[in-house]
């Protein structure tokens, strides 16, 4: 059986007056890789960068609660919910953990969505996280990104009555995104990755970020490079 993580947020951004929560499911990545991967320091620093920069990107105090796979409940303070759309109408969310190495902020990335976001990563494993994360701190490419963070306490800890939206959002909110989203034959992602020397193939890493793997290698020849 699948594992997903359940985010009860709110969504001011669709009705400044709203106070019900909604709950989006995230499937967790450890159903694609075996280890959850580490985001290094210069992506979050470009993403603020974009934030303090542009008005399309923004960080909202909303998340009021978080469960895991096994019904457990996390502190909300130490996560980040990125909720994404390119001019194609793609979506993009991911659930990524908040930790800190030598004073520079990292993070795990746990879970993801929509469906179509999990079919390409399952099938280009880390060159689809690479790309991606590419893409989202793209100005040029993105139409929206909103970061949510954690609003006060969770409402576990406050152990409040609350209410929650039981319709989902990835399939409400977001269907008309949803039926431009193409298969996986479509062109998810901007040719903007570097080339093999030899092939002209797309290398598997972008120098820009790291993601706690490897090193450089052609998809296509096999060339390695540091």
């Amino acid at each position: 059986m699948s594992q997903f993580f359940s985010i009860f947020t709110y969504t001011p951004w669709n009705n400044p007056q709203i106070t019900e929560l909604s709950k989006v499911r995230l499937l967790s990545i450890r159903e694609i890789f075996q280890k959850y991967p580490v985001i290094e320091a210069e992506f979050f620093d470009d993403l603020k960068s974009n934030i303090q920069n542009f008005t399309h990107y923004k960080s909202i105090n909303t998340i009021k609660r978080i469960i895991g796979p096994t019904s457990e409940d996390y502190s909300i303070q130490d996560w980040i919910f990125i909720w994404g759309t390119d001019h194609d109408n793609r979506i993009y969310q991911f659930l990524i953990q908040k930790t800190k190495k030598d004073n520079n902020l990292q993070g795990i990335l746990v879970a993801l969505a929509p469906p179509e976001l999990v079919q390409l990563f399952s099938r280009f494993k880390k060159n689809a996280i690479l790309k991606t994360l590419s893409l989202i701190n793209n100005s040029d490419q993105i139409k929206f990104l909103k970061i949510l963070t954690a609003q006060g306490k969770s409402i576990a800890e406050d152990k409040q009555n609350f209410q929650i939206n039981s319709k989902d959002l990835q399939k409400i909110k977001l269907a008309n995104y949803l039926k431009n989203a193409p298969n996986l034959s479509g062109q998810w992602f901007p040719d903007f990755a570097p080339k093999c020397p030899l092939c002209n193939g797309i290398l598997t890493e972008l120098k820009e970020y790291k993601v706690g793997f490897g090193k450089l290698i052609c998809s296509q020849c096999g060339y390695k490079s540091n």
